[in-house]
């Protein structure tokens, strides 16, 4: 899984170290729980959702010729 949980403590409170984030990632917060992911370097990511929960997330990665 490419999605990694983050850690919500008891006040509801989302804590992260920016110097340990990748370069270049997303984060997602849904339903009370956030999930982050580097991003690929050639891709698109579509997050899907449905009544405003996120559902899905696909990453259609591609490579430079």
């Amino acid at each position: 899984m490419r999605m990694k949980a983050l850690n919500i403590d008891s006040q509801g409170l989302l804590n992260l170290d920016i110097m340990d984030l990748p370069p270049s990632c997303v984060v997602i917060i849904s339903e009370g729980k956030a999930k982050i992911s580097e991003l690929p370097a050639f891709a698109e990511t579509k997050i899907t959702t449905h009544q405003g929960k996120v559902t899905r997330v696909k990453w259609d990665e591609g490579e430079v010729f």
